[in-house]
């Protein structure tokens, strides 16, 4: 399934200036069964509390999305298509449907001190209504050890930590109403039978993680 996605082209000339930011190798994407790292790594939230991929677990397991508060394919582009982030709030209730925790995971670390300040994601919670825990991944660790790309990037653990899905929520950023293959949504549904998730792996589609040269 192909992904239609179109661009303002001042938005490509900013994703592209941005390039630079990025590591020249970023770290490998975790493989389907790795167990997650960094269990224990805490993280705060917007709503003050800390969190961790250890408390943050339900029965089932634990969702992580990484996601930031500008990226077009999360916020959506005026006449360009919706973004991924008003189908945030429905993947969180999948998850709890399917006893399974989430977090969402700002690892911008390149513009903590702008768009993807604390503040700023305060802020950008509290006018999207976000409901699952929004955290900062202080210089992209938990991306790193993950080996996320783009926001958003999705991966799906079950209740022995074990990665079970990786990649897209879904086939359409450009609107809910086109999406055709519900990946995530599927995934969760079989995770929680104790199914078998396929496809378990899809192309993460999104801006890239902006990282900072340690």
């Amino acid at each position: 399934m192909k992904f239609k996605i179109i661009l303002p082209a001042f938005l490509v000339v900013a994703l592209l200036a941005s390039s630079f930011l990025l590591k020249e190798n970023p770290p490998e994407i975790l493989a389907i069964g790795a167990e997650a790292p960094m269990q224990d790594y805490e993280m705060k939230g917007v709503d003050g509390e800390t969190y961790s991929i250890e408390n943050a677990a339900n029965e089932n397991g634990l969702l992580v999305m990484f996601t930031c508060n500008t990226c077009p394919f999360v916020v959506g582009a005026p006449g360009r298509g919706d973004g991924w982030q008003g189908r945030y709030n429905e993947v969180y209730s999948n998850a709890l449907q399917n006893n399974v925790g989430m977090l969402m995971v700002n690892s911008n670390e390149a513009y903590r001190d702008g768009v993807d300040s604390m503040d700023a994601m305060k802020k950008h919670a509290k006018e999207n209504n976000y409901r699952a825990p929004y955290v900062v991944d202080k210089n992209h660790q938990l991306a790193d050890a993950l080996g996320a790309r783009t926001t958003p990037h999705i991966y799906l653990f079950n209740s022995d930590m074990e990665l079970v899905y990786k990649g897209a929520i879904d086939d359409s950023n450009e609107s809910a109403d086109k999406v055709k293959d519900h990946w995530l949504k599927q995934a969760l549904k079989n995770l929680a039978a104790g199914k078998p998730i396929d496809p378990n792996s899809t192309r993460q589609l999104g801006c890239s993680i902006k990282r900072v040269d340690s």
